[in-house]
Order: structure tokens, then sequence, then C-alpha cells
């Protein structure tokens, strides 16, 4: 298994380009946790790449704003930026209710649902109500784990990624485990002794970018504005193409 790195990007940025009102900063860090492909993850040359990485450049230059990349673990995102050591997450992170009571979010930019996966082999789990007081698995502090800690009975192992998770279930460690659905099929196309058994919507609006309450409303319009142009004029439907994500 690869250890878990941390360290910055460099993100793009046009030269010229003015820097929202409520900036005071010249570069926003920018959290993520580049284990969850093909949102985020590191490439053959130690680059944090995916879809949210483009999608962040993308926005940034419309927006006018330096930005760099953190890595970091999922569950320590929201606390980052809290504190104020990261100052937007991109992180294909669900916008849930309880989240938006302390972070920001942008309009949804994909909608996914949750995965539960299964050895082949394993012919006992049929359904979510197979799931009562088996071994399940979740990365931490994902609406994932909320859903799988909701089950009756279920001994639940909270992962620091989907990888893990994902040994753990072909190792015979854990019965299932559950993943965002585009994560999940990822997965399932290199892994062939794996399959998906059950979805069901993970009860979010969907991915978004998020940023510290309050704290940058109007950079929150720009994103929003410049996400409908990319919409409009073909360049977030090239990046889902690029993907594999329609």
């Amino acid at each position: 298994m690869k250890k878990f790195m941390r360290f910055l990007v460099a993100g793009a940025l046009l030269c010229g380009s003015l820097v929202a009102k409520d900036i005071t900063k010249d570069t926003l860090i920018v959290g993520t946790n580049a284990e969850y492909p093909p949102f985020e993850f590191v490439d053959e040359n130690s680059k944090v790449t995916g879809f949210d990485m483009d999608l962040v450049a993308e926005l940034a230059k419309r927006a006018g704003v330096k930005y760099e990349i953190l890595n970091m673990s999922f569950d320590g995102l929201i606390p980052a930026i809290k504190s104020g050591k990261i100052d937007m997450i991109a992180s294909g992170m669900s916008a849930t209710p309880a989240r938006k009571k302390a972070i920001d979010f942008t309009a949804p930019y994909y909608k996914v649902e949750n995965l539960y996966v299964k050895r082949k082999d394993d012919s006992s789990l049929n359904s979510k109500a197979d799931l009562q007081g088996k071994r399940l698995a979740a990365q931490l502090g994902t609406i994932q784990e909320l859903a799988i800690r909701d089950i009756k009975g279920a001994e639940v192992s909270a992962t620091e990624n989907v990888f893990v998770a994902v040994m753990s279930l072909k190792n015979k460690k854990i019965d299932a485990l559950c993943v965002d659905s585009s994560v999940g099929y990822e997965y399932l196309k290199k892994n062939d002794d794996l399959t998906a058994f059950f979805k069901e919507s993970d009860g979010s609006e969907g991915f978004s970018i998020a940023f510290d309450k309050g704290k940058y409303p109007e950079l929150l319009a720009k994103f929003n504005a410049a996400l409908e142009e990319m919409k409009k004029d073909g360049s977030y439907e090239k990046l889902l193409e690029k993907y594999n994500l329609k």
C-alpha cells in the first residue's frame, strides 16, 4: 500500500486576473483527499489530479484567484477549514444538512449514490437487509460511514481511504463495503472478484465545493456563476467525458 503523502501542488492562474473582493490572502489553500479516483488521485508523476482538480483549476481561472492544493485525510478536511489551515474543500464532498451547518457549499456539480460492494463468491448478500450483523467498512468521515452505522448489528470499520476498505474486502476481513457509486464503479473495473449488489440515495444534494461558513460569500457566488457558465459553454461536459463520468 502506498504511504499517505502530504504535499502542495501549485494551481493555475491567468496573468493579470483580479482577486475577488472578499479574498484577503494572495493564495487560497484547497484541501483534498487524493485517494478518490477519478475525482482526485495522485498520478505517476506524484501530482494530485482528477476531475475535481480540473474543475477547481477552471473555476479559479474564471473567478480570478490563485490557489494551492493540500492533500490530507478526508476526515480532517472540515476541521482544517474551520481552523483556517485550508480555505476551500474540493474532495468529492457531499453537501448534507449536517455539514451545511458548519460550511458553505457551492451548487452541486455531481450526483452519486451509495453503492454496496461484496465479493462475487459471497451468495449470502443480495440486499441491504442481508447486511444486518455483518462486518462492514466505509471511508472515515463520509456519509457512507454514517449509512452503515445505521445498519442493525453491523460491525463497522471506518478506514482512512477506500483502497484500505477494498483490500479488507478482498482479504475477507470484512463482508461488504459502502462507497459512493462513481468511485465504487472505478474500483470494480480493476477488481473482477468484487461486485455491486445494492445501491441507494446518499441523501445529499450532491458533490460540492466548500468554504468556511460566511467567510467567502463573493467567491462562492463567483464559483457558482463560473460553474453555470461551464455547463452552458460545454466545458463541464468535456470534463465529464475526460474522466468517464457521464
